[in-house]
């Protein structure tokens, strides 16, 4: 079994002054209440591919994104942040540097108990090597959908010493989940078995010994 962590980053820096201010004139609005991105880490029990580093950096910047850099793999979500029905869950993923080896990172759809040993998630990823993946997660196993791994032109690999950008979006509509890779659609299945709950926590998975930045995470409601 996977050692499992969970805990919570704030998205919000916040920095205090050491200058003399005026006093408050009026009623002062309260501050807004931060929101966080919950962060649980998966460390690997495998030997012949251990981590890099036993710890993560993260840096938060609000609610459409993040930097993470492993370390340990990590899968990310906001309480609260759902998608139903039909709707478009897309972010952007920038790979800031080629990794050591093959490893996925994406998107984060269907989940339910995420963070708890009750979790379920589908998720859509790709990797430096020009490959997607559709995969499930229960509890701490994990089963490749659609046939496995599959390589795409629109999948952008980092050149060495290089970056790559991949905007990857999940498209819900009626009966059809597709996939799109930086405005290609790549593959399409009907909503039936692992698909048919689509509706539940969103997020974003980061596999391990990745340097990647995460940005313009949204949900669009509707067809």
């Amino acid at each position: 079994m996977l050692r499992r962590a969970l805990f919570t980053a704030l998205t919000a820096m916040f920095v205090v002054s050491c200058a003399a201010e005026p006093e408050p004139v009026g009623p002062q609005a309260a501050e807004p209440q931060a929101p966080e991105w919950q962060v649980q880490i998966d460390e690997s029990q495998n030997a012949a591919d251990p981590d890099d580093t036993p710890d993560i950096e993260f840096t938060s910047m609000g609610a459409g994104g993040f930097q993470y850099v492993g370390g340990p793999a990590g899968t990310l979500w906001m309480p609260g942040q759902t998608a139903s029905g039909d709707y478009t869950l897309s972010a952007t993923f920038t790979q800031n540097e080629p990794a050591s080896h093959t490893s996925y990172y994406g998107l984060v759809f269907g989940g339910s108990d995420l963070g708890e040993p009750t979790q379920r998630y589908l998720y859509f990823q790709v990797a430096q090597n020009g490959a997607f993946l559709i995969k499930e997660r229960t509890g701490d196993g994990t089963v490749e959908l659609e046939g496995g791994e599959m390589e795409h032109p629109a999948v952008q690999a980092p050149p060495e010493g290089g970056s790559a950008i991949n905007q990857l979006e999940v498209r819900v509509a009626g009966d059809t989940v597709s996939y799109v890779i930086n405005g290609t659609e790549v593959h399409s299945n009907a909503r039936t078995d692992a698909f048919t709950i689509t509706d539940g926590a969103v997020g974003a998975r980061v596999n391990h010994v990745l340097n990647v930045t995460v940005s313009n995470f949204r949900v669009e409601v509707g067809g």
